[in-house]
């Protein structure tokens, strides 16, 4: 298994990633890391706040290759607590709010209710 500092975490995602990448030492961890749930206190390896489907990849592909948990967090509103994780990447979607539509098969980007469509 490869290093788990956040050196090796930061080169690694750091180099293509265009989000906010946040470390433990990074000034807004532990703000960012905190969730509605105030019992739920945990401290992941990074929080990774995607812009993009390329930063998802670059987060899924890094925690994938060092064996890391994975917690995805959109609003951070989930009681259980499932939005964080410890020692692991948190992949924050809350700053991707936009929905493509494919307009040659007239589909929207996500399937939830009647969101992207028109």
């Amino acid at each position: 298994m490869a290093t788990r500092t956040p050196s090796a975490i930061d080169q690694v995602i750091g180099g293509s990633f265009r989000g906010e990448l946040l470390l433990p030492t990074s000034p807004g961890y532990d703000a960012a890391r905190r969730i509605w749930n105030g019992a739920i206190d945990r401290r992941p390896a990074c929080i990774a706040r995607c812009i993009g489907v390329a930063d998802v990849v670059a987060a899924v592909r890094f925690a994938r290759d060092h064996d890391l948990e994975i917690a995805v967090r959109g609003g951070g509103h989930n009681v259980a607590g499932t939005a964080v994780c410890d020692d692991g990447v948190v992949i924050d979607l809350s700053a991707m709010r936009g929905v493509r539509v494919d307009p040659a098969e007239r589909r929207p980007g996500c399937r939830v209710g009647r969101c992207g469509a028109t």
